[in-house]
């Protein structure tokens, strides 16, 4: 979507084509999805296409139905209001961020005036400084010499420095006046309207001549003009056509494991909610003709069979189980995932002070993937290095420059060039004074081409001194080497290019430019030199140069000796040639040259032909050697990740060498390592095999002969690499670092992840399952097509160790207790069904129904899931070994979920029959007999609510105030809203909806009652701390492990004199966390004794009640007051003897 635009934005149109309209689209664009009228039922639409949204619509259809209904309406129409609800407002403000406005226009006495809505195809406009671009413009002319106009494409690929555009010479010399545009006719043929922002391809005809048009004739929608005061255009894509709508498409969706795991588990309620439904259907079948049909007091007066009536059963236990199916699940997991995204953002130790950039969550549903990553793929230039070049070495005609004497103290002195760079630093004296002497003409040469051969431009700042603008740091590097040598870049124009060489100017026209593109791996440019001669210079890498050199070239061997010199100190090369080209042979390539570049199919192609024909018989000049230094933190941040178990490939366009050194610095590689080369790949495959390689068997240079053949090959080359430590590709293009990555996902089902900073990374970070930007020195195209962004790659660690791992583990715990509250929660209504003639009648109040998920558990789980940890973030990074339990799954799981389904079962069990034994043949000390329906359900629900919020607080591993209060809170709120909707007041208003009058504080009285609760809770929780001590201590886990190591390297030495002691149990964890941005205050850890302070409250408050009068309860709580002063002194081992005092209240009862 388009960033909104709502400034006076200066647009003109003067002059209309002849076939103006004529089919194409307007330029009035709608990016906005919602209006005031739509707005409800679009959205309303949208999300009822979701499964969850679906099925709960239609249990609320269902429940309108007399006949099957059991449960009021608003039991689902409550939670279903606020799922949607929340997430249409979400939906809204996401739609508003994106709404733009484009029609804004201005007058002039000269052009028409005109609104951005009515611009079409085929209309001439007119631009001034800092207008916004209205569509994708043909440049005509401008008020800059040489058709210049400066453009800003932050809105396109996100980098803020200003790229130059340029329009044809002929179109600008003659298109200058207005009535010159008004008589403009040429015919444009291009392209089809497509979303590639860095290609395109047309020819204008125009007074019998064909003149090809390419992308640096294009001025893009979503740019905006810089440093031109006027320019003019003719417009060629407007509206949906134009590139940037075109790239507005949807981008492939990427979910994690989670989510696909929790999809399939969701499906798997449903199958067992539909079993179990039927189940209860039958057993109303056979219970009504066995037992129903002869009871008279049941008769209804409907003569309905027991087949019939299983059947409206069915239905019936559809509505009342529907809980099963956790409607606020996935609201509460998008919550979560908004939060964890949010500490991302917030995270200061990420924050990249020097350019003043902080780490960028861009996408808020991949958080728990970040803990389970297995392979890296990492670009090498400005990723792993600091994408900063510096000219360090050369070999020019066999002699090589740039080692640092011994006896060299202070770098090479330039004030003799007065347009030197003043941070140039070289340290070779002989290289400058072999310059200026003049002798060495290959040198000079050298240089020149150095001047000459590029696409930087050059502009002027304030102060008069040259500003290079380059499209690569590389050539920026290369041409400031230059300057600093005598050979200054001082201008260019379309068709020449001006320098300074030794402080003699000289122009040369350019005859042709051929660029530099990944494949191609060269560029050159043909010149005419003042005297007449032409020439052709060429650089490239090594690979490309030395296929095409003459077979006369002299320093071949000797410069290929400097250059694996150069790469093994991980320097990057690039090799220098040139060739005299005669008029004859210029002008015979220059006709199909310009054939080429007008051809309308496939002109890269075409043009790539062409340039072989000229780029042969290269005569070497010599190489350049340029640094680019690691970032720091480089070799710890791999190390770290290494001992995580996660692999790191490293994939470059380098030379083998090159890459293999920086493996080597940056500690991918360790001498320690046999390394094994891809040449060597079929040799290793057969040894594995424990065949022996015969010479008559062909390698694997040759093409395979069918699909089948090339699969083999792609799985073998695999496994075969998945198998090493750490894994180099060299030489590889932007497109084959993507197939590199699609083949781990595809035969490895392994979590990727792709860290790069330029625009040949895209390909590559769109690929992986998470993409990760740097905002480096290539531009942002990078960090707009990823998912995470930062500055630096060391911060890829705490993304990974830290944030990664605490997101996956907080969803695992968050999803497990879900599913375990639902069960729990549920299922009562199962066993309450077999004392209930199967009639689909329900277990709980109708109010307790709807509140349960929404208000009485959601905030304790909400919490946990957004700020607990096992261990801090320290112990996180120090322990990477802690990181293995998300790449193996083990958090979160089937095994898991039906964990949590046994586990809710058996509460369910306690919760239901407990409370069921107590109430059989009992009498209260008033004589009543509280044995009813509703004083049931209260029970029920008050062990319920009590069980699964202490057993939150059993999961929790980081207490703050904030989880403290979530717990306390929820608790007391189900008994104060229990209490409201109990009250008589309540029920005079709604008579019909509010029928549990006064039972909870008829019930609540009740001393056993409280007892039975107690009883019901302690058992429910038993097991599970009885579990959670054995597997603690017989089978830790590693996290498990860690935490008593922290702890035991914190205590001082004993017998230290003088310092103040301070013990600490991990009841409650450890040091303080993000909870610092949710609330202040201290943490219930640095006061153990607060769980004995609420029991010696809890005891106060006993001693005035009527319990006091019975002996063996009062000997019972003397003997728990008595356990916990001796023997349990922090909250864990206060749980444990909790529990086991309830065990001898069972006896006591």
């Amino acid at each position: 979507k388009e960033a909104c635009v709502e400034e006076n934005i200066y647009i003109e149109k003067y002059v209309e084509a002849t076939q103006r309209g004529n089919g194409l689209p307007g330029n009035a664009i709608k990016t906005y999805k919602y209006n005031a009228l739509t707005f409800l039922p679009l959205n309303l639409f949208e999300q009822f296409k979701r499964a969850a949204n679906l099925y709960f619509l239609a249990l609320l259809i269902l429940q309108i139905i007399p006949q099957i209904t059991t449960l009021p309406w608003y039991t689902t129409l409550v939670p279903l209001v606020l799922v949607l609800g929340i997430t249409a407002i979400k939906d809204l403000v996401d739609d508003l961020i994106g709404k733009s406005v484009s029609n804004c226009h201005f007058f002039q006495t000269s052009f028409l005036e005109s609104k951005w809505m009515n611009i079409e195809v085929g209309d001439v406009v007119r631009l001034n400084k800092n207008d916004h671009i209205p569509a994708d413009i043909l440049l005509l002319s401008s008020s800059n010499p040489n058709s210049l106009c400066y453009v800003e494409t932050a809105e396109l690929d996100g980098e803020t420095n200003l790229k130059f555009k340029m329009g044809l010479k002929e179109t600008d010399e003659r298109l200058q006046e207005e009535s010159q545009l008004a008589q403009f006719d040429a015919m444009i043929v291009c392209e089809e309207p497509n979303n590639r922002l860095d290609k395109f391809t047309g020819t204008m005809h125009w007074r019998r001549d064909r003149f090809p048009l390419n992308l640096d004739n294009m001025i893009l929608r979503g740019c905006r003009v810089r440093n031109t005061d006027v320019c003019h255009g003719l417009v060629i894509f407007a509206g949906a056509d134009t590139k940037i709508m075109r790239n507005g498409g949807k981008t492939r969706f990427k979910r994690t494991k989670i989510d696909e795991l929790m999809n399939y588990m969701v499906y798997t309620i449903f199958v067992m909610l539909v079993l179990l439904c039927a189940g209860l259907a039958i057993g109303n079948s056979f219970w009504y003709a066995e037992i129903g049909s002869k009871a008279w007091y049941l008769y209804d007066g409907l003569n309905q069979s027991a087949s019939y009536r299983g059947f409206l059963s069915f239905w019936g236990y559809i509505i009342v189980l529907n809980t099963m199916v956790p409607i606020s699940l996935y609201v509460s997991v998008e919550v979560i995932r908004l939060g964890q995204s949010k500490f991302i953002n917030w995270d200061l130790q990420m924050y990249y002070r020097e350019k003043d950039t902080p780490a960028k969550a861009r996408t808020t549903t991949l958080n728990e993937q970040l803990g389970q990553i297995e392979y890296i793929f990492s670009d090498k230039t400005g990723t792993l290095t600091q994408n900063i070049m510096a000219f360090k070495k050369c070999t020019i005609a066999g002699q090589t420059f740039g080692e640092k004497r011994w006896f060299t103290i202070q770098p090479v002195d330039f004030s003799w060039n007065k347009y030197a760079d003043r941070k140039f630093e070289y340290q070779d004296h002989s290289l400058v004074a072999c310059i200026r002497s003049g002798k060495n003409k290959e040198a000079l040469e050298f240089f020149k081409l150095l001047s000459l051969c590029h696409t930087v431009m050059v502009e002027q700042n304030e102060n008069d001194e040259l500003v290079y603008q380059a499209a690569s740091p590389d050539e920026g590097a290369l041409v400031t080497a230059a300057r600093n040598f005598g050979f200054v870049f001082l201008s260019r124009t379309q068709d020449t290019i001006t320098v300074s060489e030794l402080d003699q100017k000289n122009t040369y026209e350019m005859l042709a430019l051929l660029d530099f593109n990944s494949d191609r791996k060269r560029m050159s440019i043909i010149l005419r030199f003042p005297d007449g001669r032409i020439r052709l210079y060429c650089k490239g890498a090594d690979t490309v140069i030395y296929e095409r050199l003459s077979p006369n070239s002299r320093y071949k061997e000797v410069t290929q000796t400097a250059l694996d010199i150069f790469a093994n100190e991980t320097l990057r090369t690039l090799c220098l040639c040139y060739k005299d080209i005669s008029k004859e042979e210029y002008d015979s390539w220059a006709a199909k040259h310009k054939a080429a570049s007008v051809s309308t199919g496939n002109r890269e192609a075409a043009l790539d032909q062409v340039y072989e024909q000229i780029e042969n018989n290269l005569m070497m000049i010599g190489a350049t050697a340029i640094e680019d230094k690691l970032q720091d933190g480089v070799p710890e941040t791999i190390a770290k990740l290494a001992k995580a178990d996660i692999k790191i490939w490293v994939l470059t366009g380098d030379k083998k060498e090159t890459a293999e050194n920086i493996g080597f610095s940056c500690h991918l590689l360790d001498d320690d390592m046999q390394i094994h080369y891809g040449e060597d790949r079929r040799r290793l495959r057969l040894k594995r095999l424990g065949r022996r390689p015969a010479s008559s068997v062909p390698q694997d240079a040759t093409q395979p002969i069918d699909d089948w053949e090339k699969e083999m090959r792609q799985v073998d080359f695999v496994n075969m690499a998945c198998e090493c430590e750490a894994v180099i590709c060299c030489r590889v293009t932007p497109k084959q670092k993507a197939n590199v990555v699609s083949l781990v996902k595809k035969y490895k089902d392994a979590v990727t992840l792709s860290i790069g900073d330029g625009a040949n990374d895209v390909n590559m970070i769109k690929t992986a399952d998470i993409g990760v930007g740097i905002s480096g020195q290539e531009g942002m195209q990078a960090v707009m097509s990823s998912d995470y962004a930062f500055a630096q790659f060391r911060y890829l660690e705490r993304l990974l160790l830290v944030h990664g791992r605490w997101s996956y583990i907080r969803m695992c715990k968050f999803l497990r207790y879900f599913f375990f509250k639902n069960f729990a929660f549920t299922l009562v209504h199962f066993w309450y069904s077999f004392f209930s003639g199967f009639s689909a009648q329900i277990a709980y109040e109708d109010w307790f129904i709807t509140l349960y998920n929404v208000m009485y558990t959601s905030l304790p789980v909400l919490l946990v899931g957004l700020l607990d940890q096992d261990v801090n973030d320290k112990l996180s990074q120090k322990f990477p070994k802690l990181y293995l339990p998300g790449q193996q799954g083990a958090l979160f799981n089937y095994k898991n979920f039906f964990i949590s389904l046994f586990h809710g079962i058996f509460t369910s069990l306690v919760i239901f029959f407990i409370p069921y034994g107590a109430f059989l043949q009992t009498m209260g000390q008033d004589g009543e007999a509280p044995s009813d329906y509703q004083s049931l359900a209260v029970v029920m629900a008050s062990s319920l609510i009590l069980t699964v919020n202490l057993q939150i607080s059993l999961e929790t591993s980081y207490w703050t105030f904030v989880n403290c209060f979530a717990v306390l809170c929820s608790i007391a709120i189900f008994f104060g809203i229990m209490f409201d909707i109990h009250s008589a007041g309540i029920h005079v208003i709604f008579p019909s909806t509010f029928t549990f009058t006064g039972v909870a504080s008829n019930t609540l009285r009740q001393p056993y009652l409280w007892l039975t609760i107690i009883l019901t809770v302690g058992i429910s929780l038993l097991p599970v701390i009885c579990i959670e001590f054995l597997s603690k201590t017989i089978w830790p886990s590693v996290g498990d492990k860690v935490r008593p190591t922290a702890a035991e390297k914190k205590k001082p030495a004993p017998f230290q004199r003088g310092r103040a002691s301070r013990r600490s149990a991990y009841a409650f964890s450890h040091s303080r966390g993000y909870a610092d941005l949710i609330a202040s205050g201290r943490s219930i850890r640095r006061r153990p004794n607060v769980p004995y302070l609420s029991l010696s409250l809890s005891l106060g408050w006993y001693e005035g009640s009527e319990w006091a009068s019975c002996s063996k309860v009062n000997s019972l709580l003397n003997m728990i007051k008595r356990i916990i002063d001796a023997h349990f002194k922090n909250t864990v081992q206060m749980v444990v003897g909790l529990a086991g005092a309830v065990c001898l209240a069972l006896s006591v009862v």
